[in-house]
């Protein structure tokens, strides 16, 4: 019955989301609630529900990592991340293969796998992952110094392009014996390039559009960008391209543009990602017999630990090696390598490509994600304050979500946009207003309209703006460039 599918799915998610009051309050980290939830729920829990349909947990987690992605990438400052740019990228990218060969080495020893299962079990772990990473840090109130923070945050939220890469990669390594490792190189150079272009390319045309379309009702243009989002995502991945850098880098393009309704975007797109979250973890959870994880403890323990303390420490060190960090700024980067959803979803690629070992990988990296979220998601915050890297002060505001300067000094000037202004029939977001100025009326023949991003300009508008003394050069260039005629100030 479809009131009695909606009781259940309504009841998890109600459960899940209550979970994060005990999180904050308990210190375990809201992702293994969620985990835990969705196990309690399936057939081997009180719940008895039966699922596993791989293929479907699989769409689920990729539709998932599309929004928590381009949610990333929303909440990533530009003018913040591009100093540690270098960093990140190579960190996310020759982290990856480094700890790929590392883990699958150990694993062909510890887990007794053949060779390229070893090594696909090994690229799956690889990445951490950006919903884990994002999630734990805020709960558990961790603002790292020293660049750091940006640094983690670019890392988690770009490095799983790779990883997906390397999985399908090694899947097709698998199912295609005699191929070799190195014709994977052009392969990956093409689905990154077009992977980087077409996000950059649509995440310009998102802000355009966004700016230009003049819906009636705000709610659309969350609506909008749900669709646009997908629409990247689908059309970057048909063109060849890697779809998860794609929507990755539309969100950080979006989130660091002015554009109409931005704060409404930005706290829907929040609430979307936690949705994704909850929704991917309850059904990863559902898919897990815990049965079936104790058989492989005793190497998934080893394998978990080997990541954390040797793997992960040794791939930062030598992507870092060339930045000259501190090596307590070097540790704080490899503890905070936290496994997530992203390598459980990978590890049904394998389930559905029919390769031999594909159940007893799966098992083994669910056993490693729960260990790296308990051991890393507890303990962050204690490491950071350890190491000397934590910073006790809370959270600046998002520098790039646009809010208007107001203050006690500013004055009120008065403008009126003459007919042969090119400001006419552009919108107030397309002015490119800095901080420090606002407009807040325009006077229109006898109608007085309180403005806002999408308020499209016409003749002979009388505009009411509040500036800051240190803005008023710029309304002094507004009126040279754009032919607007600028009243005394009142």
């Amino acid at each position: 019955m479809v009131e009695l599918s909606l009781l259940v799915i309504a009841t998890l998610l109600v459960l899940s989301t209550v979970a994060t009051r005990a999180s904050s309050r308990f210190g375990v980290p809201a992702l293994i609630l969620f985990l835990a939830i969705g196990m309690l729920a399936g057939s081997e829990g009180p719940g008895g529900i039966f699922f596993e349909n791989y293929a479907v947990a699989q769409a689920v987690g990729v539709v998932a990592l599309v929004f928590i992605l381009f949610s990333g990438g929303l909440d990533t400052d530009w003018p913040t991340i591009r100093p540690v740019l270098g960093e990140g990228l190579l960190l996310a990218n020759l982290g990856v293969v480094v700890s790929t060969l590392l883990v699958g080495t150990f694993a062909a020893w510890a887990a007794g796998l053949p060779w390229l299962q070893a090594l696909l079990l090994g690229a799956i772990v690889s990445s951490t992952d950006a919903a884990a990473v994002f999630s734990v840090m805020r709960m558990r109130g961790v603002n790292l110094k020293h660049r750091l923070e940006p640094l983690i945050e670019l890392e988690s939220g770009s490095n799983d392009p790779i990883a997906v890469f390397l999985t399908t990669g090694i899947i097709g390594l698998i199912q295609t014996p005699g191929s070799s490792l190195l014709g994977l190189v052009p392969s990956f150079l093409l689905q990154m390039g077009l992977g980087a272009a077409g996000g950059l390319l649509l995440g310009r045309l998102m802000v355009a559009a966004i700016n230009r379309i003049r819906l009636q009702q705000e709610g659309l243009y969350v609506v909008f960008t749900v669709g646009f989002t997908l629409l990247t995502y689908a059309a970057t991945a048909l063109l060849g391209g890697n779809g998860f850098l794609a929507v990755y880098l539309a969100g950080i393009v979006v989130g660091n543009a002015n554009i109409v309704h931005k704060r409404s975007v930005l706290r829907f797109h929040d609430g979307v990602a936690w949705l994704m979250q909850i929704g991917m973890f309850l059904t990863l959870g559902l898919l897990v017999y815990p049965s079936q994880l104790l058989p492989v403890a005793g190497p998934g323990l080893l394998l978990a630990l080997f990541l954390a303390f040797v793997a992960r420490p040794l791939s930062v060190a030598v992507a870092l090696i060339w930045f000259r960090r501190p090596l307590r700024e070097q540790l704080m980067v490899a503890w905070a390598g936290l496994r997530g959803a992203v390598p459980i979803v990978l590890a049904t690629f394998p389930l559905l490509a029919g390769v031999p070992e594909a159940g007893r990988i799966f098992n083994l990296v669910f056993f490693i994600v729960l260990v790296s979220v308990l051991l890393q998601g507890i303990s962050i915050a204690g490491v950071a304050r350890l190491l000397g890297v934590n910073d006790e002060r809370p959270h600046a505001p998002d520098a790039h979500t646009f809010v208007p300067e107001v203050r006690l000094n500013s004055r009120v000037f008065e403008a009126v946009v003459t007919p042969q202004s090119p400001l006419v029939g552009r919108t107030i977001i397309e002015l490119g207003l800095p901080r420090g100025v606002l407009v807040v009326q325009i006077q229109r023949g006898a109608d007085a309209i309180v403005p806002d991003g999408a308020t499209m300009l016409e003749p002979e508008d009388h505009l009411l703006i509040l500036a800051t003394p240190e803005s008023v050069t710029a309304l002094d260039a507004l009126r040279a460039a754009s032919a607007v005629q600028l009243l005394r100030p009142r």
